[in-house]
């Protein structure tokens, strides 16, 4: 934290901090709205895993609609798109308690996370934008270390004063919005309007050549949500985790990814995306197979800290587009990869939420299949991945790319 520190004081207005600030805005927001959601959904709704299947699929349909971005960068700047997203994120978790139906909870569910899907969508843009490609693993780590720290304080801060000041899902959703949009409204005129360094392009970009960061982006789409939806639940539903309990999990959480995640980056950065990826699907294997057969509370949630600290991994598959990437696709793409990564989010939750009605174990076996198809195409990525070396068929010392188009 102290080398963020250091970041912050040598240039306080660069496009990092302001990607800083955006971190922190969205994390007082979706922090709440992410440890309350499930005892919200149980306790006051009565919410089985099927209607909570039905909600994370309406929750990911701003997620499969992430393409629209481009459309609205027609209109809006970049930059400012991605204030407006926040805002609106920020705007959907404030008005979440007070509409306590199935019917309201999809709504607000819908709104918050068109904010939230457009805000990330765009936060990736800019950062594979902005940051340089020597230091962006380590960057995002950092950024990453930022919002575990700021999740860190919101979870201690809910753990310690849930029962205490018997806080009602209203005010604490009401807050944590209105928060998130201060921030906001801050960020917005205390930084400047950056220039991109490479004008992009205002529409949608398929390309042959990015077919295995697709593929890899699809199965993380897919997978996550057995972690996402159902470990969440799993935690709540079968083992009785209150709201101050959910808390400190996730504050355990927040504090490990503070220290993990700069050294993560750093990792990728030495290692490449390869190896890194490689790590992080064979320990999400183990993860989701221990899933299904556990029956301890306390090994439960260590699998759900563990399942947790693989996240920050996903910076090895923002950095591998970056060096294969045209510099002026990254927009088009990121809002395609989003919506890519969501085909699958949107069908899950509810298929099974299903199944989770007569086999949860089911539901975690198929996640280690998930992650078991993502370790394989894993393994083609390059050891330097570039423009014209963006995959490999059979890893060995000196691959054979497929050319680019």
């Amino acid at each position: 934290m102290l080398n963020i520190i250091k970041d912050i004081r040598a240039d306080w207005r660069s496009p990092f901090v302001f990607l800083l600030v955006l971190t922190v805005a969205s994390q007082l927001s979706f922090s709440v709205w992410w440890n309350l959601v499930n005892n919200f959904a149980v306790n006051t709704l009565d919410f089985t895993g099927q209607e909570i299947g039905i909600q994370q699929s309406i929750r990911e349909i701003p997620g499969l609609l992430a393409f629209t971005v481009i459309f609205m960068l027609l209109i809006f700047k970049e930059q400012t798109f991605t204030l407006i997203s926040l805002g609106l994120m920020g705007f959907g978790i404030a008005i979440t308690g007070y509409f306590p139906s199935a019917i309201g909870f999809y709504a607000t569910t819908l709104i918050m996370s068109f904010g939230f899907h457009y805000y990330e969508t765009l936060k990736q843009s800019l950062s594979l934008q902005w940051l340089p490609k020597k230091d962006a693993p380590a960057l995002l780590g950092k950024i990453i270390a930022v919002s575990s720290l700021v999740s860190l304080l919101i979870y201690g801060a809910i753990m310690l004063s849930w029962k205490t000041f018997d806080l009602s899902y209203e005010q604490v959703f009401l807050w944590a919005g209105v928060a998130g949009m201060a921030l906001t409204v801050f960020a917005a005129v205390a930084f400047p309007k950056y220039k991109a360094h490479v004008e992009q392009h205002k529409k949608l970009i398929l390309r042959k050549r990015y077919w295995l960061y697709y593929a890899l982006t699809f199965m993380s789409g897919a997978r996550r949500q057995i972690f996402t939806v159902f470990a969440g639940f799993l935690m709540v539903e079968r083992f009785g985790y209150e709201v101050h309990e959910v808390a400190a999990l996730f504050l355990l959480n927040g504090a490990i990814n503070m220290f993990l995640a700069p050294k993560i980056g750093a990792f990728i950065g030495r290692v490449g995306e390869r190896t890194a990826l490689t790590c992080e699907y064979i320990g999400l294997i183990i993860v989701f197979l221990s899933y299904a057969f556990v029956t301890n509370v306390y090994v439960a949630g260590a699998l759900y800290v563990i399942d947790h600290a693989f996240f920050a991994m996903a910076i090895a598959m923002k950095t591998y587009f970056q060096k294969i990437a045209d510099p002026a696709d990254i927009a088009p793409t990121s809002a395609l990869d989003f919506t890519i990564n969501h085909i699958a989010a949107v069908v899950i939750p509810v298929v099974f939420g299903t199944i989770w009605l007569f086999s949860p174990a089911l539901v975690f076996i198929a996640g280690a299949s998930m992650a078991a198809i993502s370790l394989v195409l894993s393994r083609m990525i390059p050891r330097n991945p570039e423009p014209g070396m963006e995959t490999v068929w059979v890893p060995t010392r000196q691959p054979q790319a497929v050319g680019a188009e």
